[in-house]
């Protein structure tokens, strides 16, 4: 009996198939039949405020629908109203306003060192094209392209652009290339 007791008494949750146990038991069995009918009662009067409650529901939704459109408003215009206030709301709280500081700070300071940046960049192109070493080397580029003219150009001394040298030379070439290397050394030597 007190093993019985026990098992009456426990506290602990009831577990899946206990639930079954229970949702599968007869308790009717031990209930007097007064006690079934006022059961039976109070279920059919649940059920009818039950059902009563979803037609009023039903009928307030349908009304908010209408109101909701007699006033223009439809899905996205509520969405766009939601978002709105919640990006407003968002932006008065102090953690918004610090953040937007801090980071509108940092960016004129970024901008700043980028600038700096640029013009010490600028500065040191400058510092090379003006050194000896530069000068050294423009002069031969020129020397190079001078002797290349004459030598492509002929007589023709009259410089010229960059993109003239490669012009000429581009078309002896190819006239070296179609007429075969010994019409391209007469022409040469004309």
């Amino acid at each position: 009996m007190e093993a019985q007791a026990q098992g009456l008494l426990e506290s602990e949750p009831l577990q899946g198939r206990d639930e079954d146990a229970v949702a599968s038991a007869d308790f009717s069995s031990m209930l007097s039949e007064e006690e079934k009918e006022e059961l039976r009662a109070e279920l059919v009067q649940l059920e009818d405020e039950i059902t009563t409650l979803r037609q009023v529901l039903s009928a307030k939704e349908r009304h908010l629908v209408e109101i909701k459109q007699k006033l223009g408003m439809n899905l996205m215009n509520e969405l766009k109203q939601n978002f709105s206030k919640s990006w407003h709301d968002m932006q008065t709280t102090t953690a918004y306003k610090k953040t937007h500081e801090t980071l509108s700070h940092a960016g004129q300071k970024a901008t700043a060192a980028f600038s700096n940046v640029g013009t010490a960049i600028s500065k040191k192109f400058g510092d090379m094209r003006n050194s000896p070493t530069f000068k050294s080397f423009e002069e031969r580029v020129e020397t190079t392209v001078t002797s290349l003219k004459t030598k492509v150009g002929g007589a023709n001394q009259s410089g010229g652009s960059f993109e003239e040298v490669l012009n000429s030379t581009a078309h002896a070439s190819s006239q070296s290339t179609s007429g075969g290397p010994r019409q391209a050394e007469e022409e040469l030597q004309c």
